[in-house]
C-alpha cells in the first residue's frame, strides 16, 4: 500500500517536471525518461504484487 501511494506522488512530481521541460525551464530530455520510469515502475508493482510463486 506504502509503495503504491509513493509511486503516486513520484508520477504527480515528475509529471509537474515534465510540465517544466515543456515550458523550457529543465531539459525534457531528462525529465521525460524520469516520467517514463515512474509511470514504469508503478505499473511493474501494480502487476506483480499478487502472482504466484510456486509451491
Amino acid at each position: 500500500m506504502m509503495s503504491t501511494l509513493i509511486s503516486i506522488v513520484c508520477i504527480a512530481v515528475f509529471f509537474c517536471l515534465n510540465i517544466l521541460g515543456m515550458m523550457h525551464m529543465l531539459p525534457l530530455y531528462i525529465t521525460s525518461p524520469l516520467l517514463f520510469l515512474s509511470i514504469l515502475f508503478t505499473l511493474y508493482r501494480l502487476n506483480h504484487r499478487k502472482t504466484f510463486k510456486g509451491f
